[in-house]
């Protein structure tokens, strides 16, 4: 953890360029953006107009992912490219579903301002003793899961659901995801969960659609993540032949819809996938 001070430092030199995890906050309705995040937003939009309600559905799956999680037996929870806290955190669904209070989540990111941003944020939502918030890198697994081991809420021996949601299209294939992910399937306990989403570029519904993704991507070549979109097949290895609980790999708004769900009537539209694994 950084101190308030530190926080406030770091949040205040992050502003000269858009920040990927802000621009996401204001596409979900956050209110942790800035002026240059807003900006990028609609340039993007413009151009993809139904971009926040990709971001959207990203941020339902994730709520829906850890209530199936607490069902299905989880207490630990591990939500790497955590990003801002926003509506919907992981530890207030947890607690939310876990009326309890059993159940314990670490997040991660790279990103100092993130990281910033949580330290400020968790402070007026969070348990200090079952909510952490840590800077550590996905691409640089053993340093993470050292950090994991040494947080003093994550107990590696037990089952955990690691969270990396809509992360994967920041990781670009010539980064290895398939090692990245191999690593941390490993070192996870029986009976642990793997929630994995991304935005993909399968089946666009015409050739403006899929200039508009390819657009998407050289936008966001400006930002603090440059991106990659994948298909469902190219997407389904990262979950490494682990048995999916049901629905399987879907379209995000097809994974257990509720009465919020967007794009409900029409899963394909959302531009998302998404699903979730249990380690044998």
């Amino acid at each position: 953890m950084i101190n308030h001070d530190d926080a406030l430092k770091a949040v205040a030199s992050s502003l000269d360029r858009p920040s990927a995890a802000r621009i996401y906050d204001y596409f979900i309705g956050g209110n942790t953006h800035y002026a240059i995040d807003r900006d990028f937003a609609e340039k993007v939009r413009a151009r993809l107009p139904l971009i926040g309600e990709y971001c959207l559905t990203s941020r339902q799956f994730l709520g829906r992912a850890v209530r199936q999680c607490v069902h299905e037996g989880i207490r630990q929870f591990v939500d790497v490219g955590s990003g801002l806290p926003t509506a919907g955190n992981v530890h207030e669904v947890a607690d939310d579903t876990s009326p309890r209070l059993d159940t314990r989540v670490l997040y991660i990111d790279n990103e100092p301002i993130a990281l910033a941003h949580s330290t400020l944020l968790l402070a007026d939502t969070a348990d200090p003793e079952r909510h952490h918030a840590i800077a550590a890198d996905f691409l640089q697994e053993d340093d993470l899961w050292e950090r994991v081991k040494a947080s003093d809420i994550i107990d590696v021996r037990e089952p955990i659901a690691l969270v990396v949601n809509a992360v994967m299209h920041f990781v670009k294939d010539e980064q290895d995801p398939d090692r990245l992910l191999a690593f941390y399937r490993e070192r996870l306990a029986p009976g642990s969960l793997l929630v994995l989403s991304q935005m993909t570029n399968e089946n666009p519904v015409n050739d403006d659609e899929r200039q508009a993704l390819l657009d998407l991507l050289e936008y966001y070549e400006t930002t603090t993540n440059p991106g990659f979109l994948r298909t469902m097949a190219e997407f389904e290895r990262f979950f490494g032949g682990w048995p999916l609980l049901e629905p399987g790999l879907v379209y995000a708004p097809a994974w257990h819809p509720d009465e919020h769900t967007v794009f409900a009537g029409s899963p394909s539209e959302s531009r998302v996938i998404g699903g979730v694994a249990r380690k044998p």
